[in-house]
């Protein structure tokens, strides 16, 4: 463990920019896949945090077991966040990708980067970035709707995602996106198993 704590207090240098860049390209197209097959619809969209965090455990876990020090994790945040907000989703969400990140860094670190229940946890907290977004639907609906129809989301798939965000429906997603997120890692650990062993993860 303390050789694992002194490595990840160590720099990141060209090879670890590199790898960060490979991890994270893959973390954002398991995204993608994910978010996709639930975000074009406006009812089905509540899904959606939970869809991105069912396919993007392995890609994160591994991004922590190829670069075990501190900073990929919040350069995988501040990435995101600067593609989401430039392809318009609300500006929360980008707030939420860059705090969770250096949120999931810290977690991750407290474990010097080896131990699987922080990395998993790690995980689960920043899986819960895209709520950002959604959170604004409950706390000012008409303000979060208009700023999406201006970025060019259609008025009519607004109006049904209003009708359809009943209260329970946050804590659902919550509640939804921290089990996916617990089976995707839980996935992630044995698919990966040679990776993590190779990096020197402890129980």
């Amino acid at each position: 463990m303390q050789s694992g704590v002194q490595e990840a207090k160590r720099g990141l240098g060209a090879k670890d920019l590199v790898t960060t860049g490979v991890c994270i390209a893959l973390y954002f197209v398991f995204m993608m896949v994910g978010s996709m097959l639930f975000a074009p619809n406006p009812v089905l969209t509540f899904l959606m945090p939970a869809g991105a965090a069912l396919l993007t455990g392995p890609a994160y876990l591994l991004l922590i077991a190829r670069v075990p020090k501190h900073g990929p994790l919040i350069i995988l945040g501040i990435v995101e966040a600067v593609v989401m907000f430039v392809t318009g989703v609300y500006w929360l969400w980008s707030v939420f990708l860059v705090v969770l990140g250096i949120v999931g860094d810290l977690i991750a670190g407290a474990g010097g980067f080896r131990s699987k229940p922080l990395n998993i946890a790690s995980f689960l907290a920043f899986s819960l970035n895209p709520l950002g977004s959604y959170l604004m639907l409950w706390l000012d609906p008409a303000g979060y709707s208009t700023y999406l129809v201006e970025k060019g989301t259609e008025q009519a798939y607004m109006d049904t995602m209003v009708a359809t965000g009943a209260d329970w429906v946050l804590p659902a997603m919550i509640v939804l996106t921290l089990v996916c997120a617990l089976v995707s890692a839980l996935a992630g650990m044995r698919m990966l198993r040679k990776q993590f062993e190779k990096a020197g993860m402890t129980a």
